[in-house]
């Protein structure tokens, strides 16, 4: 039909009517626009490819990391847990609540605060409401046997009775008795492994094996009394070699400070936590003799806050891990831009053409768009499979239970399909705002 409505033959005729389109759903747009963007992809196999891996990259490292928290956070509650949930400490100061101040003053607010001492975990034992209350510090020695050396292994000053507040069992001997606390015993329980790497297959109890303090500078020769198994957890499993002392052998015989002594308190069960701790803030307030109006000058640490602390630290790790693989993701973005803008160039006839048969702005627009989204979403598919693959490989190799959780598979695919939509806006828009004609005639 000629310009102004006038028939071939020079006749004036009526225009034709406009093409009904049916009112194309928007199920249907979106389908169609997959198939179209999937064949897209077939046809450009290498830089959809390209494209694809950019995202994938970024969303495998954001689910590994997710999977690596989660399965640390549930083993380090689990170790809390298996020694008990509802024992606390008493320690010099509340750890979880030390803050970098930069000042004049060298000393950190604490340091002046008094020591833990062994008389004030005897009076929290005599309590009514505590089932045990145990003196504790840390320390790092050496043993040797029979001219072999294991050198940094863990030990620890205790009371006696320390297996109540750790999960394991005895597999030879026993535990020091409070008399041999009392005397200052030269006596020392080793872990399995411990006695394993020193004595071999030797029978372990009442050997004599020498210990050497690196720091403290004691030397002393201790008799094993027994070996002790811990449960299977996650600290555990990071160290295996480890020793534990009467408390007062390690700090007479060994030279080993007590500035850091703690004190563990495992409550009867049948009494709350809260009423245990108040008691022993009682006793400990009037043994210190602090007035109505002074603050404490020890603090109280529940399994909870220790808990929380490690929730803040891991949250700011993912928090930066997160930033740092955002960067693979926008890698992706930009490739998105480049191959939808050529895409949408090398295809400037095409959109003509479905202009010209009746496709409007926006189904064009929506085109692009779901072309995009669909490179991403499977850069996102991609590299959810790569992060599943990297957290079943650390579970079957360590101890971690890394396990990938659900909030991580929906928001690392939620976030490549907006990506994609917000990356793809542009080449999309400019698809849309084409002129049919003069798509028609780009060669």
């Amino acid at each position: 039909m000629s310009e102004g409505g006038a028939a071939p033959d020079g006749r004036r005729g009526t225009a034709p009517a406009p093409v009904d389109r049916g009112g194309t759903s928007p199920v249907t747009t979106v389908v169609e626009g997959l198939g179209i963007a999937w064949d897209a992809m077939r046809a450009n196999r290498v830089r959809s490819l390209l494209t694809v891996l950019g995202v994938a990259v970024g969303v495998s490292v954001v689910m590994a990391i997710a999977a690596l928290i989660t399965g640390l956070r549930s083993s380090v509650m689990e170790a809390f847990e298996s020694a008990g949930a509802e024992n606390f400490s008493v320690t010099r100061f509340d750890f979880t609540a030390v803050r970098i101040v930069t000042s004049g003053d060298t000393r950190p607010p604490w340091w002046n605060k008094p020591l833990i001492e062994p008389e004030e975990a005897r009076r929290i034992a005599e309590l009514p409401t505590v089932d045990e209350a145990l003196y504790n510090f840390a320390f790092s020695i050496d043993i040797a046997f029979e001219g072999r050396t294991v050198s940094g292994i863990q030990a620890q000053g205790f009371s006696s009775g320390w297996p109540r507040y750790q999960a394991g069992d005895f597999v030879a001997g026993r535990d020091f008795t409070p008399a041999e606390v009392t005397q200052n015993r030269p006596v020392v329980v080793l872990s399995a492994d411990l006695a394993t790497e020193l004595l071999g297959g030797r029978d372990p109890l009442g050997r004599l094996v020498r210990v050497t303090s690196p720091f403290g500078g004691g030397q002393a020769s201790f008799t094993v009394i027994g070996v002790f198994e811990a449960a299977d957890n996650i600290f555990t499993a990071a160290v295996g070699h480890w020793a534990v002392f009467p408390w007062s052998a390690a700090n007479r015989r060994l030279r080993q400070s007590r500035e850091q002594a703690q004190i563990f308190v495992v409550p009867e069960d049948t009494v709350s936590m809260a009423r245990v701790q108040d008691d022993v803030i009682s006793v400990l307030r009037g043994m210190r003799s602090l007035g109505p109006r002074e603050e404490n000058d020890f603090a109280l640490l529940a399994s909870a806050q220790i808990l929380d602390l490690f929730d803040r630290l891991t949250g700011v790790f993912f928090l930066v891990i997160l930033l740092l693989a955002s960067v693979g993701l926008l890698v992706g973005g930009v490739g998105v831009i480049g191959i939808m803008l050529i895409s949408v160039t090398e295809r400037t006839r095409e959109i003509g053409v479905r202009k010209a048969v009746g496709a409007t702005r926006s189904e064009i627009l929506w085109q692009f768009l779901i072309e995009a989204s669909l490179l991403t979403a499977s850069g996102a598919a991609l590299g959810m499979a790569i992060g599943w693959g990297l957290a079943s490989a650390v579970a079957a190799w360590t101890p971690l239970p890394a396990a990938i959780p659900w909030w991580a598979v929906f928001t690392s695919l939620g976030m490549a399909v907006v990506s994609g939509m917000f990356f793809g806006l542009l080449p999309a828009y400019r698809a849309s705002r084409m002129n049919p004609v003069t798509a028609l005639r780009y060669e």
